[in-house]
């Protein structure tokens, strides 16, 4: 069998993860899109996934998303350009700014959220509650432990 077939067959564990990432993404832009977010793109989740209402720092931006931090800084570049996000002085540290979510980034935010559960929700009626509550839980053991 041809490791091409093989991989088909019994997909492996990164192969799982990118297919349910990349179809997620695919749905989710789709649906924002039509919402009234079409610029929006799924690499701008590594902000907006992460981003808190009343603003994080890019730094912990980047360690909860797993990108290096300038990939994060024009990221914000993009989104600050499309009305998504502002950046403010940090109340807390002078020297620090803060990526704080506009109105329109906080409807984007809100709308992704009601998304996601909707496309939950479709999954586990379609392979049932227990199974997909069950799911969920193993597989956030097993990023939780690929994580460290």
């Amino acid at each position: 069998m041809r490791r091409s077939e093989r991989k088909r067959e019994r997909p492996d564990l990164g192969i799982l993860s990118s297919r349910t990432l990349f179809g997620l993404q695919r749905e989710l832009f789709a649906r924002l899109s039509e919402q009234g977010h079409p610029r929006v793109r799924p690499r701008h989740g590594a902000v907006l996934a992460y981003l808190d209402e009343e603003g994080s720092r890019a730094t912990d931006l980047a360690a909860q998303s797993g990108q290096h931090k300038q990939v994060i800084g024009t990221l914000v570049d993009e989104l600050v350009e499309l009305g998504y996000v502002e950046r403010r002085p940090d109340p807390a540290d002078r020297r620090a700014k803060l990526i704080v979510p506009t109105e329109k980034g906080r409807d984007h935010m809100a709308r992704s959220d009601a998304v996601l559960a909707e496309m939950e929700a479709e999954h586990a009626r379609a392979v049932g509650e227990q199974a997909y509550a069950e799911f969920k839980r193993v597989f956030t053991l097993v990023a939780d432990r690929q994580a460290g």
